[in-house]
């Protein structure tokens, strides 16, 4: 059974979904929101999936697998140009965000959706196959090393988490951000690896907010969403009131 059969089944109290579009955010603000509305979905009380759909400022994270041991330069440089690295609850290793890269955190009930992990994870990678698509690439998975390539170089990076069947982080789709940071780690945890992005395999900028509807329209598609548009403010104002209640 594909994703889209079985996200299919789940249907939000409106029968939708909430889609916050943010500028370039800092990591650990973004991670904050990721954080509550999982709580607040875990006790029950947020009941629809929701998407962040950002970039970030730049950063380098790290999953449960490890990282720092995949850092090529001291931390002092990374200190130097003002580079947070953080551990965070994702699966894989280290990674880069930066602005020019779309980031997508989908927080979905995966129980309720009868979506196992693997199936969630080969949705993702199927969202940024679709939107390399659209602008006339042909990129592909790997099931030894998850994420989307073109031509054994990689453009888009997966890292989720899953608690009780709620899932966060995401994906990390490259588009016009500068390449040089990830040559400051092994991306993944592998070596000699080298990354794309839709700019450098075009050779022309691509208009983000392009990319954004595409990746969204794509997400939508695979796993049986309806998005419904939801800012920021009213994002907050509804997790305060769920807190405090």
């Amino acid at each position: 059974m594909d994703a889209k059969q079985t996200a299919g089944q789940c249907s939000p109290e409106d029968g939708l979904s909430r889609r916050v579009d943010l500028p370039v955010t800092d990591y650990t603000r973004a991670l904050s929101l990721q954080r509550r509305i999982v709580a607040a979905r875990k006790a029950g009380r947020w009941m629809q999936d929701v998407a962040l759909v950002l970039e970030h400022f730049p950063v380098f994270t790290l999953g449960r697998n490890g990282g720092r041991e995949n850092l090529v330069v001291s931390e002092e440089f990374l200190k130097q140009r003002s580079i947070q690295v953080v551990q965070i609850e994702r699966g894989g290793n280290i990674t880069f965000h930066g602005p020019g890269q779309l980031v997508v955190y989908p927080i979905l009930d995966l129980n309720r959706s009868g979506l196992g992990v693997r199936a969630y994870v080969g949705g993702l990678e199927e969202a940024m196959i679709r939107t390399a698509a659209d602008w006339g690439l042909d990129a592909s998975g790997d099931d030894a090393n998850r994420g989307v390539w073109i031509g054994g170089k990689k453009l888009g990076s997966i890292g989720v988490a899953v608690t009780r069947g709620i899932s966060f982080h995401g994906l990390a789709f490259n588009v016009n951000l500068s390449l040089e940071p990830f040559s400051w780690i092994n991306p993944c945890g592998i070596r000699d690896c080298r990354m794309t992005s839709l700019m450098v395999e075009l050779s022309r900028k691509i208009p983000m907010a392009e990319v954004r509807e595409a990746m969204a329209g794509h997400l939508a598609d695979i796993f049986g969403i309806q998005w419904q548009a939801m800012d920021l403010a009213s994002l907050e104002n509804r997790l305060d009131e769920l807190e405090t209640n």
